[in-house]
C-alpha cells in the first residue's frame, strides 16, 4: 500500500512525474466521480503537451454582433484575470460559443511569467508557432485565427464555471496529455494521487510479468489490474 500524500506541492510533483490521464481517469470511476474528463477534441495542442495544475476558473462570454450594444473595455476582464494567475495555476475558460480564439502568443508569454502551469480553453487558440516556441502549455479545440476582441470578452474569474457537465472551482486538479483533459476536485485530490501512484505501479509489474509471458489472465488474478 502506497502511503498517503497530502503535502500540495508533493502531489503536483508526483503526479507531473508518474501519472497520466488513464490511470487517473480509472481510479476517478472507481471512487464513483465517472464524469470528470472534458470532451474528446479539447487537448493539449502537441503530443508531448502536458498539464498539470490548480483550476482558475475563468468566464467568457459573447459580445453582441451590433458594435454599438457592444459596452465596457475590449476584452472585458481578460487582463485582470491573466495578471491574478498564481504558480502553478491553469487558466481554465469556457462560456463562449466556438467562433473565435481564447488565447494566443501574448497571453501564453504573460502566464508563463506568472508561473502559471497551462491553460485549457473550451475553444480555439491562436498564435500556434508563439505558443511552442514558449514551451507552454495549451489545450483546446485546436487553432483557429479569428481573434475574440470583437467577439467575446471575459466576464469573471475565480468562480465556479461548468465545462461540458463537468463543474470546475478554484483549486480543482487539472491534468491533461495527448490522451484528453479531466477535472479532479479538490476534496479527491490526495486520495486520487494516491491511487493512482499504487495503480501505475502495479501496472507496470504487470507490464514485466505480461513481458516475461504470464497470461492477461494470470495477470489480473495476481495483480487486480489490466
Amino acid at each position: 500500500m502506497v502511503k498517503a500524500i497530502e503535502p500540495l506541492q508533493h502531489l503536483l510533483s508526483v503526479a507531473r512525474a508518474e501519472l497520466f490521464t488513464a490511470v487517473i481517469g480509472d481510479v476517478l470511476d472507481q471512487m464513483g466521480l465517472t464524469r470528470q474528463f472534458l470532451r474528446p477534441c479539447l487537448r493539449p495542442i502537441t503530443p508531448v503537451m502536458r498539464i498539470v495544475g490548480w483550476a482558475m476558473p475563468v468566464e467568457e462570454r459573447d459580445l453582441p454582433e451590433d458594435p454599438e450594444q457592444r459596452v465596457g473595455k475590449p476584452f472585458g476582464r481578460m487582463f485582470e484575470a491573466l495578471d491574478d494567475l498564481q504558480p502553478d495555476e491553469v487558466y481554465i475558460c469556457a462560456g463562449s460559443s466556438p467562433t473565435y480564439a481564447l488565447w494566443g502568443g501574448l497571453m501564453s508569454t504573460r502566464a508563463k511569467a506568472c508561473g502559471a502551469a497551462g491553460a485549457v480553453l473550451h475553444g480555439y487558440h491562436r498564435d500556434t508557432s508563439d505558443i511552442l516556441a514558449l514551451d507552454f502549455p495549451v489545450a483546446s479545440f485546436g487553432a483557429y485565427a479569428q481573434d475574440q476582441g470583437v467577439r467575446g470578452e471575459v466576464s469573471g474569474w475565480r468562480r465556479p464555471i461548468e465545462v461540458d457537465g463537468v463543474s470546475v472551482v478554484p483549486g480543482d486538479l487539472i491534468f491533461g496529455d495527448r490522451d484528453g483533459v479531466l477535472v479532479v476536485p479538490q476534496d479527491a485530490v490526495a486520495e486520487t494521487v494516491t491511487r493512482a501512484l499504487e495503480k501505475v505501479r502495479s501496472e507496470n509489474l504487470v507490464a514485466k510479468a505480461l513481458s516475461a509471458g504470464m497470461t492477461s489472465q494470470q495477470a489480473f488474478d495476481t495483480y487486480g489490474v489490466m
